[in-house]
């Protein structure tokens, strides 16, 4: 007589995989807001519950399906921790820092390249801008966060852009404690300046 066995049944090894792509695809495809773990789930052929067993929050899932080379969450948090005061320099210094990290460079140049592509653009609008920039800004104090969340999202984007993926000379080759001279200021004015 066998005694039958409680609790949540083990996850195949590919499962964890499994809803990773599906993750990818639904964002990709849909965005962050109108995605559910439940429709994902589905999509993987798992239990809602086993999402939330590998991956927590809808938002961990979402980093994690970024494929990122460091949780921009983490990499973020010190900049916040300091403070409104000088975060468009300190928030600058950590994107630069690691992007220009060789070794993190290619998957996130692979990350840009896909925001550019047509589906693309709900990773970064729906996604990467609500669940790692607009919390960074709301976690700073700021007013108006709707508002400065695009400018700020333009002038990282367009820096990444013609820094990283066209390599546009000067600013490729620029040190980059001269590019947070010359563009902290204006991402510091976009966070705490006045806005038309």
């Amino acid at each position: 007589m066998s005694t039958a066995r409680r609790g949540r049944r083990p996850g195949a090894p590919d499962t964890r995989a499994a809803i990773l792509a599906a993750a990818r695809e639904r964002f990709a495809n849909v965005g962050y807001g109108p995605t559910s773990v439940r429709t994902i789930a589905a999509e993987a052929g798992v239990d809602p519950a086993l999402v939330h067993h590998y991956f927590g929050s809808k938002r961990d899932l979402f980093v994690a399906a970024l494929a990122l080379p460091v949780d921009p969450r983490e990499v973020l948090a010190p900049v916040v921790a300091a403070g409104a005061d000088g975060a468009g320099e300190r928030l600058l210094t950590a994107l630069l820092g690691v992007w220009d990290d060789e070794e993190r460079r290619l998957p996130l140049l692979a990350f840009a390249r896909s925001v550019l592509e047509v589906s693309g653009q709900h990773l970064l609008q729906d996604g990467f801008l609500t669940v790692v920039i607009g919390p960074v800004l709301v976690d700073l104090g700021l007013d108006d966060v709707d508002r400065r969340l695009p400018f700020v999202a333009s002038q990282l984007g367009g820096l990444i852009l013609m820094r990283y993926v066209l390599e546009l000379e000067p600013l490729a080759s620029m040190p980059a404690a001269d590019v947070v001279t010359v563009v902290g200021p204006t991402i510091q004015r976009y966070l705490t300046g006045p806005l038309p």
